[in-house]
């Protein structure tokens, strides 16, 4: 009797696993705007260096910049909020603020010095932080 029992815990606890392991699927589903990765890394290495404007030029109005970056990627601040949470609920936001930082190494060569020397002051900096 308690041999039978054993047995029919087991394939239930087999078919639970089996039927979690299969309803894992996406944890949010894509918006309908969804901003290319591409499109990403060129927005968000525009915003970084939009905020180092602003030691360089007081009064900057940040908002009107953004507002132009964005126009220029004719993309909105909407669509690009929503592309950014599913990037990061899809774990795709790593590689996304590594090609930003490419290109902006890429437009400022001297910001590779400055970024190794705060790398090695600092060790354990997120991704999103560097």
């Amino acid at each position: 009797m308690e041999s039978t029992y054993r047995e029919i815990m087991k394939k239930f606890w087999l078919l639970f696993l089996a039927f979690f392991a299969f309803s894992c699927g996406k944890l949010i589903d894509p918006p309908k705007n969804l901003v290319e990765k591409e499109t990403m890394s060129q927005l968000i290495a525009d915003f970084a260096m939009n905020e180092q404007l602003t030691s360089v030029i007081q009064n900057l109005n940040l908002d009107n910049a953004t507002r132009y970056t964005l126009k220029q990627k004719k993309t909105t601040g909407k669509a690009f909020t929503e592309s950014y949470k599913y990037y990061t609920a899809t774990g795709e936001i790593e590689g996304i603020l590594n090609d930003a930082q490419k290109i902006v190494l890429d437009k400022d060569p001297a910001a590779k010095e400055y970024i190794q020397k705060k790398l090695k002051e600092n060790r354990n900096v997120p991704v999103f932080a560097r």
